[in-house]
């Protein structure tokens, strides 16, 4: 799919729940070492930290990532994306000694709909090392997290 074919229609509305799928450059398998997919799990944490969303789950597969979020009032969505990838394009660039760009240009990403569980959603993105046969229990798994699988005292804002 195209980078404007992905941008059509798009809107970022605040509180609203999306779930994002970002792909590496050639779909290179960047986050098979574990280094490269911690860079990125601190920059995911930065951006939840800093409240410019809620980060309900996410997983960093090898080569893209899975990301349920929802949006605060201080950014859109695509400088909420713009923001992780740059940032951890630079670290992991720097760490790997390289340089140009980590990330395919567009992005996936999809509103949820207010009849929607996103508990569901969650378990499905957390789910996909296992569909893809990465590993047989998803304990074993690394790079995931679930607000609803942890000892987080945060309640999303999800209505």
């Amino acid at each position: 799919m195209s980078y404007d074919t992905l941008r059509r229609g798009r809107h970022s509305l605040q509180h609203q729940v999306y779930c994002i799928t970002t792909v590496t450059r050639d779909r290179q398998p960047l986050f098979t070492d574990i280094t490269t997919a911690r860079l990125l799990v601190r920059e995911l944490r930065r951006l939840h930290e800093q409240g410019d969303v809620i980060s309900l789950a996410w997983v960093v597969m090898p080569d893209h990532l899975h990301w349920l979020i929802q949006l605060n009032e201080h950014r859109p969505l695509s400088t909420v994306v713009k923001t992780l990838k740059a940032r951890s394009a630079l670290s992991i660039n720097r760490y790997l000694c390289q340089y140009g760009s980590l990330w395919q240009r567009a992005y996936y990403d999809r509103a949820a709909r207010k009849d929607e569980d996103i508990r569901q959603i969650a378990r499905y993105i957390v789910a996909n090392p296992l569909r893809a046969g990465l590993v047989r229990d998803i304990g074993d798994y690394p790079h995931w997290d679930c607000i609803w699988m942890t000892d987080r005292d945060e309640t999303p804002l999800v209505e």
